[in-house]
């Protein structure tokens, strides 16, 4: 398989799929649908909504049938970086390369941005083609929680509040786990469950989301330190500004690496059940960490 090649194909997908549902940007009130656009569809990894597709490929679903999911996903993420970027909040002034959206539209636009993004991703989470009922009302349920105060808002709720403040390993791994990794778990479970996994397989999958999350955070902070400001889109050492709680602050950059390294590996051990068809979601989680962007 060539990753690259087959990656970019489903960026693409995602890319098109997410224009389609997205409002125009005449719509009235115009304003409010540029801003969503601006965040949305200027730029992006798309790691979250591809590993969706991925998982739901390789358990016989088409991307046809779980895409509003996937890009549900991308509409969570998105919300939350357009926050999460705000003055009161990290007070980044640029993301994906471009001003933050607050930069462009104003602190009450980007406000309302992300919450008409969160709650488009709900919409689009009931559109989902399947047989079974059962399971859009599941997928509605995990994306609901892993959004929720147990999951991204928690994560952020603890990291915001433990600024300049001395963390342990448990308090680290936890803002990690849920304020960054908790939409790998949605992306990973959703597209599992709209696939008609069985629960044996779901909890394999949820194993493998768990640890590349927590390696993708991890190579964010390092990225942080390391990392070329015009790779990355934003600029770097905004961890250390803000005081920030990371893996490098605790560990090392060395000490990080290695448990970057350690997670990639438990998370290619989760997928040790599964065949050839678990190709493409073996060599994400080894681009997570490779990647310099």
């Amino acid at each position: 398989m060539d990753f690259k090649e087959e990656f970019n194909k489903k960026t693409a997908v995602v890319n098109e799929a997410l224009e389609g549902f997205m409002p125009s940007p005449d719509a009235y009130p115009p304003l409010i649908h540029r801003a969503m656009r601006y965040s949305v569809l200027g730029g992006g990894k798309r790691l979250r909504p591809v590993l969706l597709l991925a998982a739901a490929e390789m358990l016989g679903a088409t991307d046809r049938d779980v895409m509003p999911a996937a890009c549900a996903v991308e509409l969570i993420h998105t919300y939350s970086l357009i926050h999460d970027d705000l003055p009161l909040m990290d007070n980044d002034d640029y993301r994906r390369g471009k001003l933050a959206n607050h930069k462009v539209y104003g602190e009450a636009v980007a406000l309302l941005a992300g919450d008409a993004l969160l709650t488009l991703a709900f919409l689009l989470l009931t559109k989902c083609r399947t047989d079974r009922p059962e399971d859009v009302v599941r997928v509605i349920n995990e994306a609901a929680a892993g959004a929720g105060t147990r999951g991204l808002i928690g994560g952020q709720v603890v990291d915001t509040f433990s600024v300049d403040k001395e963390i342990d390993t448990d308090i680290l791994e936890y803002i990690h786990r849920n304020k960054t990794g908790s939409l790998y778990r949605v992306a990973v479970r959703c597209g599992a469950i709209l696939a008609g996994a069985s629960e044996k397989d779901l909890d394999y999958l949820t194993e493998y989301a768990e640890y590349l999350g927590l390696a993708f955070q991890i190579e964010d902070d390092i990225l942080d330190v390391t990392g070329d400001e015009k790779r990355l889109g934003k600029p770097v050492g905004s961890d250390k500004r803000n005081k920030k709680a990371t893996y490098p602050a605790l560990f090392g950059l060395e000490g990080s690496k290695n448990k970057a390294r350690l997670a990639v590996k438990k998370a290619e051990e989760a997928l040790e059940p599964f065949g050839s068809e678990a190709d493409f979601l073996r060599l994400l989680v080894e681009y997570v960490i490779n990647r310099d962007f």
